[in-house]
């Protein structure tokens, strides 16, 4: 739009938006995501007097996984952090003339970068396989699975960019890599190759951060519009010349960091210096983003770290939760994004199957060119992963049978220790006892964190694709257990024919 100022100059002014286009007048939807709130902990469940950095560098400051939260500290120089335990309890003896220097012994030392090193990532699938991003305008991708201590040469260097690098993000498996670059480029890279398959040169979005949205085929990044309000816009990862939505949240210049929940679909949208989380969900249709609610808070936040799924309190409908750095009250407070439930049993439909922190590949696995999806969990308390472990050695069949059911060799264990005729009686009577104890333990292997007996029949068609795909994975479950009983059977017979064989010697 053109504005005719007195003295008959044409000026371009900024677009009005419409209400319909603003994160705060959104349509309504249906969603079982509508109504969660943030619930912020309790003081004595916070972490104060934490001397958190006053870095100006846009990051999150923050790592947080089950057991630690590591949070990087004021300090001349840089390279500080802080390590906090969360469910451990540790008795100090302070001596009187306190400690004589700090701890500084670490694991492994990489060396390669020019200048410093900006942004670090952990391949999602891939074991000891580690990414960097320095001020050199290098990504870097390290093999830490070596007896070296200090490793110089990396695997890979990536140098398709040319400024500093602003984010990284893995899509589900690993095997693309999407940058965001200073000069407001977003690239689509193999890792491996350091081949740049898609770039993203649009005019109308400056990006900053950037985040593959799953198994969605898509990304979205976070940045600035022509006219420096803040704004998140959706891609296609194939085909990035165009975005697919885009949408002006507000002009305010802190940097805005996307977090994306794949088991929900749902994105959460925190900004540096805010004190709200905006939060939508994610659809594969138009609208692609459905804005759900915020959290306010009058504590504005430094940078911010995410728990891991498998750290949540299921018991209390916990779906995300957030550990903000507040800095001007050296504080990190734990908020937790709550689905309000009435009934206090496991809530299936909120937990599906997510990923385990166990790799599914090796280091030299990933790097031949192999993927592989993440190992996969279910929060249902007291269940095990639902897949098999990827990563063991291959064995003899009897070696492995050993470790994925020891019970069917108890009665090998007593045959070493009896005369020739108890034993052949007591391995006839074990083996129906064994198969009586696999068939009450039936259900509980089946299920592995999921009924269909006992959950509610699905009433969306995401919740009826979300039950087919679980009932397929139930049906190959099943096909193994079938292969492994047929193993353990011929175990059994061949342990049967050796003690006859045996006992008719003497």
């Amino acid at each position: 739009m053109w504005n005719v100022s007195g003295n008959s100059r044409l000026r371009l002014s900024p677009p009005i938006l419409k209400p319909n286009q603003m994160s705060w007048h959104p349509q309504y939807r249906s969603s079982k995501f509508r109504h969660v709130y943030g619930k912020p902990a309790s003081k004595e469940n916070c972490y104060d007097s934490v001397p958190i950095t006053r870095s100006v560098h846009d990051n999150h400051f923050c790592a947080v996984n089950p057991h630690f939260i590591a949070v990087v500290t004021e300090c001349a120089g840089g390279g500080a952090f802080l390590v906090i335990p969360l469910h451990q309890i540790k008795i100090w003896n302070i001596p009187k003339q306190l400690l004589a220097r700090n701890l500084t012994t670490y694991r492994k030392e990489l060396v390669g970068h020019a200048r410093r090193v900006g942004l670090v990532e952990w391949h999602p699938t891939a074991a000891n396989i580690l990414f960097s991003a320095g001020y050199d305008y290098k990504v870097m991708v390290w093999n830490l699975d070596t007896k070296e201590s200090v490793i110089t040469s990396p695997m890979r260097t990536i140098t398709c960019h040319q400024d500093v690098i602003l984010s990284m993000s893995f899509n589900i498996n690993g095997s693309l890599l999407a940058t965001t670059c200073k000069d407001r480029k977003i690239r689509v890279v193999d890792p491996r190759l350091g081949i740049v398959l898609q770039e993203a040169s649009y005019k109308g979005h400056r990006a900053n951060k950037v985040l593959f949205l799953g198994n969605l085929k898509k990304l979205l990044s976070t940045g600035t519009s022509r006219w420096n309000n803040r704004q998140m816009a959706l891609w296609d990862q194939d085909n990035l010349s165009v975005p697919l939505t885009e949408e002006d949240l507000d002009g305010s210049s802190g940097v805005l960091f996307p977090f994306y929940d794949s088991d929900t679909s749902m994105l959460y949208i925190v900004g540096k210096g805010d004190g709200n989380i905006r939060y939508y969900e994610v659809n594969t249709e138009k609208p692609y983003l459905n804005y759900l609610t915020e959290y306010r808070s009058y504590n504005p936040q430094k940078g911010i770290g995410v728990m891991p799924k498998r750290g949540l309190d299921v018991s209390s409908c916990e779906i995300f939760r957030f550990y903000k750095l507040i800095t001007t009250k050296s504080l990190i407070e734990p908020v937790s994004m709550i689905v309000p439930r009435r009934s206090e049993s496991y809530q299936e439909d909120i937990y599906p199957p997510t990923a385990a922190a166990q790799p599914s590949l090796t280091a030299r696995e990933w790097l031949s060119g192999m993927n592989r999806e993440p190992v996969m969990m279910s929060l249902r308390p007291g269940s095990e992963l639902l897949d098999s472990q990827p990563l063991l050695p291959e064995k003899p069949l009897s070696n492995f049978m050993v470790q994925v059911s020891p019970q069917p060799l108890e009665p090998k264990a007593k045959l070493a220790t009896n005369d020739g005729h108890t034993l052949c009686s007591m391995l006839e009577e074990k083996s129906p006892k064994w198969a009586t104890e696999h068939r009450l333990e039936e259900k509980p292997w089946l299920t592995n964190g999921f009924d269909v007996f006992e959950c509610p029949p699905p009433k969306t068609e995401n919740e009826l694709l979300q039950m087919f795909y679980r009932q397929q994975e139930e049906i190959r479950r099943l096909r193994e257990l079938l292969i492994q009983r047929e193993v353990q059977t011929k175990q059994l017979e061949l342990e049967i024919k050796n003690l006859r064989m045996s006992l008719g010697q003497f």
